[in-house]
């Protein structure tokens, strides 16, 4: 079974608010596949669905190999969700909350123990086995909550933001954990709005926006979309002399626009405009003082995609 997901035409109304509109995508065995997206893009509401907490309105999903509507016994059996809302119990050791959490998958006896010790150990935890989640950093709750969502060794972890609101240290130990669960044969879809995790963990992105797929493919296909242009900043004086438009009448200029005391300038990387743009700038009585620039990123993808940027 190469499919461990697909998904058709998936719709999800709340009162007039039409959350997820008409998408499909799937997600193949071992795969790390990332949805990214602002806040209120789908992202938690497609993943509510896959994890069998919400019902669709309309579509078509399999997972596992099963129709999520006719059969979804086997599917919650085989998967485990890491909620962007904690879901540990505060008042006992962070060992005995992941032995609770999996011993509703049926584990039990030498089997149950050495899960337990095992998810304790991917997330960082064994010295803090004994100790009460109460006590805990925003980090390691994070990193228990992933704890109990995978210590019964599910087929498919689904993951909602992990990392929301947590230290550095506590996020690059999280992804980490990812690429070892990775290795070890699960497959994870893994919704975030952190444009630098997907590049980090993922091998194929589903970019999300009002509800519908925009985009979707590997880092790379995905900027090949906009990698024929280059973006040029400067920093100078007396911009307020520049009119945007002279800029739009250089061969090649995509975009234009000024940001506070900066002007940015996007043009075709096939282009050799660069000299006409500077001299515009000095004939206009302004002094360059810096200059950089940027190629693509799938910062750029996404505010071309949707004229907004992924924080917004």
């Amino acid at each position: 079974m190469n499919n461990i997901v697909t998904v058709k035409n998936l719709e999800k109304t709340y009162n007039t608010k039409r959350a997820i509109n008409g998408i499909s995508f799937s997600v193949n065995k071992g795969e790390i596949v990332g949805l990214l997206g602002p806040n209120g893009a789908g992202k938690s509401t497609t993943i509510s669905i896959l994890g069998t907490i919400l019902s669709p309105d309309k579509g078509e999903i399999t997972i596992l190999g099963h129709n999520l509507k006719r059969n979804v016994k086997p599917i919650k059996q085989g998967i485990g969700i890491v909620p962007q809302d904690l879901a540990i119990y505060e008042e006992i050791s962070a060992e005995k909350n992941v032995r609770f959490f999996a011993s509703l998958y049926k584990l039990k006896g030498k089997q149950l123990e050495e899960k337990v010790k095992e998810a304790l150990e991917l997330v960082g935890l064994s010295d803090k086995k004994n100790d009460k989640p109460k006590t805990f950093s925003g980090g390691m709750k994070r990193r228990l909550n992933i704890a109990c969502a995978i210590a019964h060794q599910p087929q498919l972890i689904i993951m909602d933001e992990p990392t929301v609101g947590i230290d550095p240290q506590s996020r690059n130990h999280i992804l980490e954990s990812i690429k070892i669960l990775k290795k070890r044969g699960a497959t994870i879809i893994y919704s975030t709005h952190y444009m630098e995790e997907v590049e980090s963990i993922c091998d194929r992105i589903i970019i999300m926006n009002e509800g519908k797929i925009i985009a979707e493919g590997t880092k790379d296909e995905l900027n090949q979309k906009v990698n024929d242009e280059v973006t040029y900043k400067f920093h100078a004086n007396n911009l307020d002399n520049l009119n945007l438009k002279k800029f739009y009448e250089i061969n090649g200029v995509k975009k234009a626009a000024f940001f506070e005391n900066t002007m940015e300038i996007t043009v075709d990387k096939s282009k050799d405009n660069l000299n006409e743009i500077i001299a515009e700038i000095l004939a206009k009585g302004c002094k360059i003082e810096t200059m950089s620039s940027k190629e693509a990123s799938l910062e750029t993808v996404f505010l071309e995609l949707t004229g907004r940027n992924l924080r917004d």
